[in-house]
């Protein structure tokens, strides 16, 4: 991994591969001549210092980023952080973790068990936020268990280290007027979207309108056999002016809280 041009491409690969929904939407909107750029990458982890959001940063930093704003979501039991690079055209990466330490002992042994595979030198390389599952399949039971506690934790047990979501900057489209006329061009073309908290989460008052489609379903593989569940979605993101003109460029966990939902496999509805 020599660049971050280098590293971004391996990350869309990886990503698009198991999203094929990405990849549709992608493809539509290129076929309207619509330029596509990435407003940000997302990253979920568990709260460990050997595979902390520190940890899946150092690539990032490495290759130019800097440390931004940290977010706390009480709900969820998580904390995460956001980096920018200094040239706009890189994305911005968005990395959250599990506060392991606030959930029951047997959720921490489970939690544990996994980071307890992941070869310590891996966790160095700068490719490790793209990785995928350092670690024995869990079996099934083992899953529903981190389910009934928190999908973030069944899902990153699942799913290992890779993108969770891209997200479409919709500032960069052309051809909708706003954001509720481009979720209604996805939902057209048969991609349903994340409806908790509503459709779009956020407002221009918070300088922030954000929407997801739901997580596309994949086959993965457990200890005893394999099952579909929801993998990775696609974001959209409006940013608005600040009083100094300047876009917005951090993230509302009121909004967050409820993107994180598109990968729940019984997904909410309006509220």
């Amino acid at each position: 991994m020599k660049s971050l041009n280098e590293l971004l491409e391996r990350l869309w690969q990886d990503y698009s591969a198991m999203n094929k929904q990405a990849e549709g939407i992608y493809r539509l909107l290129s076929q309207r001549g619509e330029k596509i750029e990435n407003d940000h990458v997302a990253f979920r982890t568990f709260g460990v210092p050997k595979i902390s959001i520190n940890v899946l940063a150092k690539a990032f930093i490495q290759f130019g980023y800097q440390p931004k704003e940290d977010y706390e979501f009480r709900d969820k039991k998580l904390r995460a952080k956001h980096y920018e690079h200094k040239e706009k055209k890189y994305p911005k990466i968005f990395i959250s973790e599990l506060k392991v330490e606030e959930f029951s002992k047997e959720l921490q042994k489970i939690v544990q068990d996994l980071i307890d595979q992941v070869p310590e030198k891996r966790t160095k390389d700068l490719d490790f936020c793209v990785a995928g599952r350092l670690w024995k399949p869990l079996s099934w039971k083992v899953y529903e268990k981190l389910l009934k506690e928190s999908e973030y934790a069944a899902w990153t047990a699942a799913f290992g280290f890779r993108v969770n979501h891209f997200t479409v900057s919709f500032n960069a489209l052309q051809g909708f007027k706003d954001l509720q006329e481009f979720d209604q061009f996805i939902k057209k073309n048969g991609y349903p979207m994340n409806e908790s908290g509503g459709e779009i989460k956020g407002s221009p008052q918070d300088y922030l309108e954000q929407s997801s489609t739901l997580a596309h379903p994949v086959e993965v593989e457990f200890a005893d056999g394999r099952k579909t569940i929801p993998a990775c979605y696609y974001e959209f993101a409006r940013r608005y002016p600040l009083p100094n003109g300047k876009l917005f460029q951090g993230f509302v966990a009121k909004s967050a809280d409820k993107i994180f939902e598109s990968t729940d496999l019984k997904p909410k509805r309006k509220s």
